[in-house]
């Protein structure tokens, strides 16, 4: 039955309060700190300034390809040195900030310290930083763990930012639609060449599941050299995907 228009307001009324209530009650249970440093802030998932202003947020110009960001004026479409000599199976790819010493104990909590609380904000930031990748998406996809990680370290932190980004943007997200059949050792401490073989072979996608025709976007913590994040596509691409894209919170910059 449709709420009469003179009860809406009211009701709308009610909601506004009691969201404000819970928000308060929140508050002084649990006081807001900042998301990188643990400082006292004035709202649940915010960071504190001098956090804030430490974090390179990843804007145009950059490459059309794997996002880049340039140093210089650039026409819409230019792609850089390493896009045009070697392209990457994904379409596109994005990413919020820069993986520095800014960005790196933001990431870290997430991933490693259990902060799974800020994967609310991070979804918003995703939302902005991909609009134009999500636009005509037809699935979030996150980078899956192995399940001998996963039990280890509880919980897979590119599945919760899908879901978060998921929440925000209504593209739906298969926390399962990639699976990791084979343990690989940390991509940490290996180059570029040996990162792709690392992860050679190690992505299937879900049997029973199809992709055939369908625009994905692949999300994960941070790209590094893009190898976990390429071979990820190729399951997908083989698999029937018309394109994918990529979107990450942070990224590495190498000039």
């Amino acid at each position: 039955m449709p709420i009469p228009s003179s009860l809406a307001a009211p009701l709308a009324g009610l909601g506004r309060s009691a969201a404000g209530a819970a928000t308060l009650l929140l508050n002084a249970l649990l006081p807001p700190r900042c998301l990188s440093c643990g400082e006292g802030v004035d709202r649940q998932g915010g960071l504190c300034a001098r956090c804030w202003t430490g974090l390179t947020f990843i804007a145009a110009p950059l490459c059309a390809c794997c996002g880049l960001p340039f140093e210089y004026e650039a026409e819409q479409g230019s792609l850089c040195a390493s896009c045009l000599a070697d392209p990457p199976p994904f379409a596109r790819a994005r990413a919020v900030l820069a993986y520095d010493d800014g960005s790196r104990p933001l990431l870290l909590s997430f991933k490693h310290g259990d902060r799974i609380h800020a994967a609310k904000s991070y979804g918003v930031w995703l939302a902005r930083a991909g609009r134009e990748l999500l636009e005509d998406a037809d699935r979030l996809a996150p980078v899956p763990l192995h399940r001998g990680r996963l039990f280890r370290r509880r919980y897979n932190q590119a599945a919760l930012l899908a879901q978060a980004l998921s929440r925000h943007c209504g593209v739906p997200a298969l926390p399962d639609l990639l699976q990791r059949h084979r343990a690989t050792p940390t991509q940490g401490g290996l180059d570029r060449q040996d990162r792709h073989r690392n992860v050679r072979g190690a992505f299937r996608l879900r049997p029973g599941l199809s992709v055939t025709g369908q625009r994905l976007v692949l999300v994960d913590d941070v790209l590094t050299t893009g190898a976990t994040l390429a071979e990820c596509a190729r399951v997908l691409l083989r698999a029937g995907a018309a394109q994918v894209d990529v979107l990450t919170l942070a990224r590495v910059v190498r000039r």
